[in-house]
């Protein structure tokens, strides 16, 4: 019988704690603190969403309730409902912030050569956003409408591994293609955007920094075509044609050559229109990256229902995207878990399992190997089904 470590300090054991306090001492966040440290903090905020807990007071009772095990958890300091708000509320967010992309960095690597179901060397992304709506008289810093707040995680993800190589956290004022002026274009990158992100000038800065767009178009798209490439008429690629803007403004915003691929989803028995500057790639490959993308909106979906990131423990600026942070870092470090340890079990199980077993002294690699440990998939993932991380 295994005596070691409680399955959450064994998880622990993956965080890079050196990292982590350069990440403290940058923002001075332990400074005149005696006992409450932010590695306390932020493994009881990792505990709430490991364990999944509904509240600042349900996380505190479940911890108090395992007193005698919480030095063997990592946590060195007295734990109380008042002192982890506190920290919530005043310990600067961005320590988690440069943290989580630390824990990002590290499980890109992990996922350089993983698969996603489009054969392209190329490194592809895709940018969307998701708004989590929430309630105007509580957070009134982040005012979206006239009777709501709300706040939106603009997301670039690596389509490889699913792993969000950048977010930023804005008030759901803030347009999306606004984003686009944050990135750092990679050459040779592909970047699958949706309707939402259609600005020629913004595009054509990729263009120029030698990364790659796919994009979908707009019905009211002026443009002359140039030349028709050749098609299959049995495929599901309609058109490919190469184009130049006619619009006033487009125009001189994007004053190259462009190619336009008409493609029929008979799926969603649908038509769409994609914009590129890849003159490379067959055009039916050029749909399925595009078509590869409902991998960020399958995320925003998984993140939603299965981390504490709809309803928050505390009400300020400083608090939520604390939670937010700290939520991204406990999802990687899971991630990072399970190709380490190579676990054969979608991420949705792995968090099933360890919620449910975090106090026990159990070999965390025994937990995922036995024959008889079977999850129930429930209804609300099904939709879900495909995200296999």
């Amino acid at each position: 019988m295994y005596a070691g470590k409680v399955v959450f300090s064994q998880l622990m054991d993956f965080f890079p704690f050196r990292t982590f306090k350069a990440c403290v001492d940058r923002y001075n966040g332990d400074y005149k603190t005696q006992s409450f440290t932010c590695r306390d903090q932020f493994l009881c905020m990792a505990f709430a969403q490991l364990a999944f807990r509904e509240s600042l007071r349900d996380t505190v009772s479940c911890l108090q309730a395992m007193e005698s095990k919480l030095y063997h958890m990592g946590i060195r300091g007295s734990v109380a409902r008042s002192t982890l708000a506190d920290a919530n509320e005043n310990r600067d967010w961005r320590i988690y912030a440069d943290f989580a992309q630390i824990l990002i960095d590290r499980a890109r690597k992990l996922y350089a050569h993983e698969e996603f179901g489009v054969e392209i060397d190329n490194t592809v992304y895709a940018l969307d956003s998701t708004t989590i709506d929430l309630c105007l008289s509580l957070f009134a810093w982040a005012r979206f409408r006239k009777t709501k707040s709300a706040i939106k995680l603009h997301t670039l993800m690596n389509l490889r591994g699913s792993i969000p190589e950048f977010i930023h956290i804005s008030s759901g004022k803030l347009s999306d293609v606004n984003i686009l002026d944050l990135l750092l274009p990679q050459p040779d990158a592909f970047y699958v955007l949706d309707r939402g992100y259609l600005d020629f000038e913004r595009l054509y800065s990729l263009h120029q920094a030698r990364s790659f767009f796919v994009v979908r178009a707009k019905k009211n798209l002026k443009f002359k075509r140039r030349y028709s490439n050749e098609v299959d008429n049995s495929s599901e690629v309609q058109a490919d044609q190469l184009i130049v803007l006619t619009g006033v403004k487009s125009q001189k915003r994007y004053p190259e050559i462009l190619r336009r691929i008409r493609y029929f989803d008979k799926e969603k028995d649908k038509r769409l229109v994609f914009l590129t500057n890849n003159f490379e790639l067959d055009a039916f490959t050029i749909a399925e990256l595009y078509k590869a993308r409902w991998k960020i909106e399958n995320f925003f979906k998984w993140i939603k229902q299965h981390l504490k990131i709809k309803s928050f423990y505390g009400t300020s600026e400083n608090a939520v995207k604390t939670q937010i942070w700290i939520a991204v870092s406990t999802y990687i470090l899971v991630a990072i878990l399970k190709k380490q340890l190579n676990i054969q079990r979608s991420l949705y199980e792995i968090l099933q399992v360890l919620s449910v077993s975090l106090f026990d002294k159990t070999l965390i690699t025994e937990l995922f190997t036995k024959s008889n440990y079977n999850i129930e998939s429930v209804s609300s993932f099904k939709q879900l089904s495909l995200f296999d991380l």
